[in-house]
């Protein structure tokens, strides 16, 4: 029997759509859903230190946001934008074009060069550069924040919109659960036992793609590259074993473990890409709780999470989110779902 999107709507006042975040990353608000009990109660970030015991490790997803932003003008001088998906080589990669272009035609970006050569038929360009883009990225370009942040990026968000263990600059949005996460309040996890390893997941422009289908069934997913190491996916394997439970830190993570684990729970080292549709019924492999934001109506994470926690306990937790007033999506406050 199929899904219709509308079972995943809500309604969001565009006042609780966080436009910055919290001015301490860990004084955030923070909703527990603790499935078992079927209790949702209302705490702050920096109480998941007490939330999490030593029979729990957590897993973050180590990717860092490029500034793949550009603010670029036509030859002729009207304005426009590129927005960097994904790099090929130094002088090559696939983008979003703001205006009506064609193969061929040129863009300026600061005194940077781009040749556009073809377009796709999900609108994605693939563009020649004359400069390295990394390059280009780190001197011209600007922190990529989603479409919902209506305001321009500002220094701030170079710091702010990146994780605290944030390492391989390989992504266009942030995983953003681990936006909370302060080095002084992983440090304090860490001194209970708890273990923090770390997976890669670049992060894609398909994370903000609406669903447009009537039913959830027929939307395709978008493919993410990831990455985990032979020395995580062995640390992972051996703590399950010994029966700790696995606390994901946001989708992105959830995405990757799950991609990778095999129908026994055992997770596969290497390079790999994920395209996996996470809604119920859904049978968790290998992550048993998790940390997130709130998202977006219709959308496949919110279905993810619906997934985890079931859904008339999500979806009630998302109206008692709205009447408390929290903050929603990027840089808004969190959710720690207890499974288990």
């Amino acid at each position: 029997m199929n899904t219709l999107v509308d079972k995943f709507d809500y309604e969001l006042p565009k006042e609780l759509i966080a436009l910055y975040p919290a001015e301490m990353r860990d004084k955030c608000r923070l909703m527990q859903v603790d499935v078992q009990n079927n209790l949702i109660t209302h705490h702050i970030f920096s109480d998941i230190y007490d939330m999490l015991d030593n029979d729990t490790f957590l897993v973050v997803n180590n990717t860092k946001v490029r500034n793949a932003r550009l603010y670029a003008k036509k030859i002729t001088g009207g304005k426009s934008e590129v927005f960097i998906t994904n790099i090929i080589d130094t002088t090559h990669f696939h983008g979003l074009i703001r205006g009506s272009f064609k193969s061929g035609d040129n863009l300026l970006v600061d005194d940077y060069k781009f040749k556009l050569l073809e377009k796709d038929n999900e609108g994605i360009w693939l563009i020649e550069s004359e400069n390295d883009i990394e390059e280009i990225m780190d001197k011209s370009g600007h922190v990529p924040l989603p479409p919902y942040i209506e305001r321009q990026d500002n220094k701030q968000d170079y710091n702010d919109y990146q994780t605290v263990y944030a390492k391989y600059k390989t992504s266009c949005a942030a995983p953003t659960a681990g936006l909370h996460f302060t080095e002084e309040l992983l440090e304090k996890i860490k001194s209970k036992g708890i273990e923090v390893l770390e997976i890669t997941l670049d992060v894609g422009i398909g994370t903000f793609r609406p669903v447009k289908t009537k039913y959830m069934e027929d939307h395709i997913m978008h493919k993410e590259r990831f990455y985990i190491s032979p020395d995580m996916a062995e640390k992972i394997n051996q703590l399950k074993l010994q029966g700790k439970k696995l606390t994901a830190i946001g989708s992105t993570s959830v995405r990757a473990l799950e991609t990778a684990a095999d129908n026994n729970g055992n997770i596969k080292s290497g390079e790999y890409y994920s395209d996996i549709f996470i809604m119920e019924p859904y049978t968790f492999k290998v992550v048993d709780n998790m940390i997130t934001n709130f998202h977006l109506p219709k959308s496949t994470l919110l279905a993810m999470v619906c997934a985890l926690g079931g859904y008339d306990l999500i979806m009630k937790s998302y109206k008692l989110a709205i009447e408390n007033n929290y903050k929603f999506f990027s840089y808004g406050d969190a959710m720690y779902i207890k499974r288990v």
